[in-house]
C-alpha cells in the first residue's frame, strides 16, 4: 500500500478518535463455562518444561478453554494432548520484542502450521512502527496474513500497547485492519506493562465489527479479566485461567 494513502488514512482515524472516543465499559454477565470460552491458556516462559506443558493441556481441556498458548518448540506437543477436544493450538511468532525480519516470521509461521498450529499470535515490528514506517509494517503484517489464512489459521497481532502513544496504537490498529488479521492483542506479558481496559477499548473502537482483540498480560483475577471483557475483549491471554475460573 502507498505510504501517502497509508498515512492518510491512519491520521483520519486519529481525528474520529479524538472526535468519538468514549471509555465506557460495558456490564456483561457470564457463567464459568461461558468465561472459559473467553480464555487462551497461557505458559510462554523461557523455562516452561514439557511436563509443564502437559499440565497446561489437561486443565485447557478440563475447564474447556479456547486455547493452549505455548512457544513454538512445544507446539506439536500441545497440538497430540488436546486432540480429541474443542481447545485450539496457539503459538507465538517474533516473541517477544518483534524485531526479527519479515522473512524470519514468515518461516517461523510456516513451521508452526506444520506443526499444528491453530493460530498465531505475531509481534509486530515496534521499532518500525514508532519510527512512523507504516508500509514496512502493513508489508509485514499483510505478508504473514496470507499465509495464516491459506492455510485457514487466525492471526492475532500483538502492538505491545505498554511502548506505544495513543496515536501509534490507533496507526498499529488500523494498518492490522488494512492487513487483514483476525484479532488485534495488547501485549506479549514480557514488556514493561500489560493490558489496560482503556486501550483495549480503544483497540475495539479502532478495529470495528470485524476484528477481535485480545487482551493479555498481567491479567490473574476474575476482577481484571472482566474489566477487560467489559470493555471489549474477545479473548484473554493468562496463565491464570484455572483460578479465575473458579472465582
Amino acid at each position: 500500500m502507498e505510504i501517502q494513502k497509508l498515512n492518510h488514512l491512519i491520521e483520519n482515524e486519529i481525528k474520529k478518535v479524538r472526535e468519538s472516543f468514549v471509555f465506557k465499559p460495558q456490564e456483561v454477565c457470564l457463567s464459568p463455562k461461558e468465561l472459559a470460552k473467553y480464555i487462551d491458556h497461557t505458559l510462554l516462559k523461557a523455562y516452561a518444561t514439557s511436563k509443564e506443558i502437559d499440565k497446561l493441556c489437561i486443565e485447557a481441556v478440563e475447564n474447556e478453554f479456547c486455547a493452549v498458548c505455548v512457544n513454538p518448540t512445544y507446539v506439536s506437543l500441545a497440538k497430540d494432548r488436546v486432540k480429541g477436544s474443542t481447545v485450539k493450538v496457539a503459538t507465538v511468532i517474533g516473541f517477544p520484542l518483534g524485531a526479527n525480519t519479515i522473512d524470519t516470521k514468515k518461516f517461523e509461521v510456516q513451521d508452526a502450521i506444520n506443526n499444528g498450529a491453530d493460530e498465531l499470535d505475531m509481534v509486530l515490528n515496534i521499532g518500525r512502527l514508532k519510527a512512523g514506517e507504516f508500509d514496512y509494517v502493513y508489508d509485514e503484517i499483510s505478508s504473514i496474513a496470507n499465509i495464516v489464512h491459506k492455510s485457514g489459521k487466525v492471526l492475532k497481532v500483538i502492538i505491545e500497547t505498554c511502548y506505544l502513544t495513543k496515536e501509534e496504537k490507533i496507526a498499529s490498529v488500523v494498518i492490522s485492519k488494512l492487513a487483514n488479521v483476525d484479532f488485534v492483542k495488547t501485549s506479549t506479558g514480557f514488556g514493561t506493562d500489560g493490558a489496560k481496559a482503556e486501550d483495549v477499548a480503544l483497540m475495539k473502537f479502532v478495529a470495528g465489527p470485524n476484528i477481535k482483540v485480545k487482551a493479555s498480560g498481567g491479567i490473574r483475577d476474575l476482577e481484571t479479566a472482566m474489566k477487560m471483557i467489559n470493555a471489549g475483549a474477545d479473548r484473554i491471554g493468562t496463565s491464570s485461567g484455572v483460578n479465575i475460573v473458579k472465582e
